[in-house]
C-alpha cells in the first residue's frame, strides 16, 4: 500500500512535459484544479478528462504507474462518496431504514469522486515530471512579487521542496519499520478500530524519532555549508522560458476559456 503512493516521486523519462519550465507546470496544475471547480456539467468533466489524458500521454509516464497512487486515497474517496450519497436531500431513489439515496445525491457523489480523482492524478503529473529542485526554483520565481510584503519566498519554497523530497523517504522508512514490527509479532490488521489504533503506536514512535533525526541531520548539513536563506543566492540552472513554454501557456489559456464557456452555456 505504501509503495503505491506516487506523490513526491519523480519519474525520469524524455518527454515534452518533462522539458517544460516548472513555472508552466505549476500554473497549469493550479488552473486545472480551479477548472475542476468551475465546471458543473458532464461536458465540462469530459473536457477535463480529455485534457488530462493528453497530458499523461505527452508525459510518457505509464498510465498504470500514474493511477496506482489512487490506492492511497481509496478511503477518502469512499468516505466522500458515501457522505454525499446519503446526506444530500432531493428526490428519493432508494430508501433503506432511515437511509435514503436521492437522485441529487447520486449525481453529486459521482461528480465528487470524478473531481477528486482528477485532482490527484493531475497533481501527480506535475510531481512525476518535475524534480524537487525545479519545483523549488519555479515556486520561488512565481512567488517573487510577495517579497514586497516581506514574505520569505525562498524559505517557503525550500520547505515545500524538502517536504516533497521527504515523502518517499518516510514511506520507505515506514515500510521498513512495519516489516520489523511484524517480524517481532506485531499485528496491524486484526481487531477493531481501537485495537488497530493501539497497534500503530509501535510504528509511529520510531517513525517520528527517525523523522526528527533526519530533520536534525539536514539542519546540521545546511549549517555546515553556511546556508543563509535566499538573499544574494545564484542559480546553477536559471529558469528561462522557451518557445514550447509559450505554446503551453496558450494551450492552457484555451482550455481554461473552454471551461468558462461550458460553465456559462451549460
Amino acid at each position: 500500500m505504501l509503495r503505491d503512493i506516487t506523490l513526491g516521486q519523480y519519474y525520469q523519462t524524455d518527454s515534452v512535459i518533462h522539458k517544460l519550465d516548472p513555472r508552466v507546470k505549476l500554473v497549469a496544475t493550479l488552473c486545472f484544479i480551479v477548472s475542476l471547480f468551475v465546471v458543473k456539467s458532464w461536458v465540462g468533466y469530459a473536457a477535463a478528462a480529455v485534457f488530462l489524458v493528453v497530458m499523461i500521454r505527452l508525459s510518457h509516464v505509464p498510465f498504470r504507474y500514474m493511477v496506482k497512487g489512487m490506492k492511497a486515497i481509496v478511503f477518502i474517496l469512499l468516505f466522500t462518496v458515501v457522505f454525499n450519497l446519503f446526506l444530500t436531500p432531493g428526490e428519493t431513489l432508494v430508501s433503506v431504514w432511515k437511509l435514503r439515496i436521492t437522485k441529487e445525491g447520486l449525481r453529486l457523489a459521482v461528480m465528487m469522486a470524478v473531481r477528486l480523482s482528477f485532482l490527484i492524478v493531475g497533481s501527480s503529473v506535475m510531481t512525476l515530471t518535475t524534480t524537487p529542485n525545479s519545483l523549488t526554483d519555479g515556486m520561488e520565481k512565481l512567488l517573487k512579487p510577495l517579497k514586497i510584503f516581506k514574505v520569505p519566498v525562498h524559505e517557503v519554497a525550500m520547505m515545500m521542496s524538502i517536504a516533497l523530497r521527504f515523502i518517499p523517504i518516510l514511506l520507505e522508512e515506514t515500510d521498513k519499520i512495519m516489516k520489523a514490527q511484524i517480524a517481532r509479532g506485531a499485528d496491524f490488521e486484526s481487531g477493531n478500530l481501537i485495537k488497530k489504533a493501539k497497534a500503530m503506536v509501535p510504528l509511529l514512535v520510531p517513525l517520528f524519532i527517525s523523522a526528527f533525526r533526519r530533520a536534525n541531520d539536514l539542519a546540521m548539513a545546511m549549517e555546515a555549508r553556511c546556508y543563509r536563506g535566499g538573499e544574494h543566492r545564484t542559480k546553477m540552472k536559471p529558469l528561462r522560458y522557451a518557445a514550447r513554454d509559450r505554446v503551453a501557456y496558450g494551450v492552457l489559456a484555451a482550455y481554461f476559456a473552454l471551461c468558462i464557456m461550458i460553465r456559462i452555456w451549460l
